[in-house]
């Protein structure tokens, strides 16, 4: 079993999984997320020879190459896996497709036969090109860059269900959330797939050498309280629990964006070591309502990297004013977007970096 940084107790050296552990590291360490993305000209080329979106998530060695090249660029203290949160409901079964300027498409889910065609089991086979992209990348960082740590990810259930019940993007997914109201008991059968699917797929990745995991709840903040607890909390913390009892020592970081006050109800009963901040997030609060060993990642605004600048020194120097002295990841507050100047992210690195 792979562990992150070192074997299983020892003190870990890295800046991010520093952090992880509950140390105040700074400066402190970063990395953005879709930091390898659009709006690198490298990425570009890579993303049309591969033609298809999938084909490039399931190619090892572009996946690889796409994963590398944001750390080559600007060293960043965390290389997050090249992929995409639906790629679970995919080697599930479920038909996807990435339409140019439409985003994903899948056959939508929405009743029992539909579900019951998913088979949780096979995640792991059908996905062994995204692992073997991890060995990949992890086999570089090892050689090259030491001190970086190798971040896997998976959507959580909740906003993997989302996609899997409307059949795309949405800005309410009233179907999904429909079907947790009207069907709990369909829905709830979906998110326990889900909850195993999930499980199997980051502890491949962890074996295949990723040194932390992290969970993307994106569409977490459209929940009541009531169903944020249901369909968030309690299917993450089944997850992570699942992950300890096979690889205690692995940091998990979890993403509820727009969580709002439920974060700290989050932070309490999930079990993750970080949590990530979204651009929303009073930082302030965020610091007074989790864990003082529980690191916080986050939050500078996307829109701010874009306009560089004054703008993106006086919101960065704010975040790390505010965060200094505890456990902190400097990240966005949402991913990275196509539009924004490389330049500008070169600018952010060096600002950071000066603490």
């Amino acid at each position: 079993m792979a562990t992150p940084n070192g074997p299983s107790g020892a003190t870990p050296t890295k800046p991010m999984l520093r952090a992880l552990a509950g140390e105040a590291v700074w400066p402190p360490p970063m990395w953005l997320m879709r930091q390898a993305g659009r709006y690198l000209p490298e990425y570009r080329e890579v993303r049309a020879q591969a033609g298809d979106f999938i084909r490039l998530c399931t190619t090892p060695e572009m996946a690889a190459e796409v994963t590398l090249q944001p750390i080559r660029r600007y060293g960043m203290d965390g290389a997050i896996l090249f992929s995409d949160i639906l790629m679970v409901p995919w080697a599930m079964g479920q038909p996807l497709r990435f339409a140019e300027g439409e985003g994903p498409q899948l056959q939508p889910v929405r009743d029992a036969a539909a579900i019951g065609a998913l088979d949780p089991a096979v995640v792991v086979d059908n996905a062994a090109p995204i692992f073997e992209t991890v060995r990949l990348v992890r086999a570089a960082l090892d050689a090259h860059a030491q001190k970086v740590t190798l971040i896997g990810f998976a959507g959580s259930p909740f906003t993997v269900a989302c996609y899997m019940v409307e059949g795309h993007g949405s800005r309410d997914f009233a179907a999904a959330r429909g079907m947790a109201y009207a069907e709990p008991l369909l829905f709830g059968t979906l998110i326990r797939s889900l909850v195993q699917a999930t499980t199997g797929y980051l502890l491949a990745q962890a074996e295949a050498g990723a040194e932390a995991l992290m969970l993307f709840d994106s569409w977490a903040g459209m929940l009541s309280p009531s169903q944020f607890r249901r369909w968030v909390i309690e299917p993450t913390g089944q997850i992570v629990r699942n992950i300890r009892k096979v690889n205690p020592t692995i940091p998990i970081i979890g993403f509820p964006r727009l969580a709002g006050p439920m974060l700290a109800e989050y932070a309490q009963r999930t079990g993750v070591q970080a949590l990530g901040a979204d651009t929303g997030m009073d930082l302030r609060w965020a610091a007074s309502a989790v864990g003082p060993r529980q690191a916080l990642q986050g939050n500078l605004d996307p829109l701010a990297l874009i306009a560089g600048g004054m703008a993106l020194e006086t919101e960065t120097r704010s975040i790390l004013g505010t965060m200094r002295g505890r456990p902190f990841i400097f990240n966005l507050g949402h991913g990275i977007e196509k539009t924004t100047p490389p330049e500008n992210v070169s600018a952010l690195v060096r600002l950071v970096r000066t603490g």
